[in-house]
């Protein structure tokens, strides 16, 4: 049963059914769809369009129909093109004709917004949750690691001394960050664009504030033009993925750098390491290659959806359809990256004598430019006597810390016997004791924080 034939005096070709039906893919919006129909009988029956025993009849056949979806004992027909179109006719063979009212005043527009917009608010409280265990994994092993000093970097060159706790909680306020935009995303998405009709909205008495409310939505949809075409909802869901995957990927190019036996900071567990075939000594981090890899689908599905919408005029199009499709890819790659994240971070290893064997003393440049600073020299130039000192060490091929005092205060008379107190890696890490730094102190305090926001206590 097609719900629009009447017009046309032939079948649609099989060539164009199989570009226009996509049942192969929105029946996952069944629930979704089956909970927005009993509402919406509801409203009618409230709007008196609907008898009492008629709305009943209606709903206990929907029921019916979700429990052989549940069951999977339900027939697909070739004429259900979509999950609405398979939904209604198996329903109107249950309960009779009554079951043809229930379309009075609704849309497929504003049924398939509805029906997007309550998978994308349950799927949005899914990826939060699997968020958060990835956030506990990185709390928890960072706890682990606070006094474990390691060398920090920029542009992949040694920088400055940190720790590993430092390096794990960074990652922490990213997908925090990302927590957030889903939040929002979740608070724009919950509005329901049920009542709109196909684009002029509907003219029966129905109370849309009680029906929104009913779907635990926030509220109805301000305008009907714009509500059955709105697909921000997906645009956020799309970009706050790919940026979720962008964190991390970053995550794992940090775990393919530091597993390399070239640095060895940290080693996999087994079970979530792979081999090679022709190697035996090889010892792969290939799930953190997928992370890197998935990422580019997720930003390429953000990316094409929007080239989509960039050149639709107003109201319904059917190039909406593309919508789905590009965030049940998105949606499900999150779900498999972030449970494999989440247990690679619990079961990491971590080296602590291999961190410290890595850290030099060129990391502590930027302590002997503060040494000088607190001499009462200003900063630049300061920093232009350390590079000095550096240079000068290259060139007798010595550590800093063996430089004579000679040779230092050549450079700068400021340098006094004291100077080698400034050559500490714990201590030159426990300086950053700001709010946010390096130092274990810090890191506690921000750990203290972090496990505030995942017990949902930070106001």
């Amino acid at each position: 049963m097609s719900l629009w034939g009447g017009r046309f005096a032939e079948p649609s070709d099989e060539d164009l059914r199989r570009l226009n039906d996509s049942i192969g893919f929105d029946r996952a919006l069944v629930a979704e769809d089956i909970a927005g129909s009993i509402a919406y009988a509801k409203a009618l029956a409230a709007a008196g369009v609907l008898a009492t025993d008629e709305a009943s009849a209606i709903v206990a056949g929907l029921k019916q129909v979700l429990a052989e979806f549940d069951k999977d004992t339900f027939t697909r027909m070739p004429a259900d093109e979509d999950i609405h179109t398979a939904v209604e006719r198996r329903l109107i063979e249950l309960v009779g004709d009554v079951g043809g009212k229930l379309h009075t005043g609704r849309s497929r527009n504003d049924q398939v917004a509805t029906d997007f917009r309550l998978w994308s608010m349950s799927a949005v409280d899914r990826l939060a949750g699997d968020l958060r265990q990835l956030q506990r994994a990185l709390v928890a092993k960072a706890e682990q690691h606070i006094d474990c000093v390691m060398p920090g970097y920029t542009h992949m060159q040694p920088a400055q001394p940190i720790t590993a706790a430092h390096w794990l909680l960074s990652f922490f306020w990213m997908l925090e960050r990302d927590t957030d935009r889903l939040a929002s995303a979740r608070e724009r998405m919950a509005v329901c664009p049920l009542g709109a009709g196909a684009l002029a909205g509907t003219p029966l008495s129905i109370d849309r504030h009680s029906l929104a409310n009913s779907l635990g939505f926030a509220r109805p949809s301000e305008n009907s033009l714009d509500a059955v075409s709105d697909r921000d909802f997906v645009a956020d869901l799309l970009y706050a993925c790919a940026l979720c995957a962008a964190h991390l990927s970053r995550l794992a190019e940090d775990i393919l750098n530091y597993s390399n036996p070239a640095f060895a900071f940290i080693s996999l567990d087994d079970r979530y390491s792979t081999g090679s075939s022709l190697m035996p000594q090889k010892r792969n981090a290939d799930p953190m290659e997928l992370m890197r890899g998935k990422t580019g689908r997720l930003i390429g599905n953000l990316s094409g959806f929007l080239a989509t919408l960039k050149g639709l005029p107003s109201g319904y199009n059917k190039d909406l359809q593309e919508d789905k499709e590009a965030l049940f890819d998105s949606l499900d790659t999150m779900t498999r990256l972030l449970p494999v994240m989440s247990a690679t971070i619990r079961s990491l290893q971590i080296h602590a004598d291999a961190m410290a064997a890595a850290l030099t003393e060129d990391l502590l440049a930027t302590d002997l430019a503060d040494y000088l600073v607190r001499k009462g020299l200003p900063f630049r130039q300061a920093h232009h006597a350390v590079g000095a000192v550096l240079r000068r060490a290259a060139e007798l091929s010595l550590d800093l810390s063996e430089m004579p005092l000679a040779e230092l205060q050549a450079i700068s008379p400021l340098f006094a016997a004291d100077v080698a107190d400034a050559f500490d890696f714990a201590q030159s890490v426990a300086q950053r004791r700001a709010y946010g730094g390096a130092a274990p102190d810090a890191v506690r305090e921000q750990i203290a924080r972090a496990k505030q926001l995942l017990a949902g206590q930070n106001e």
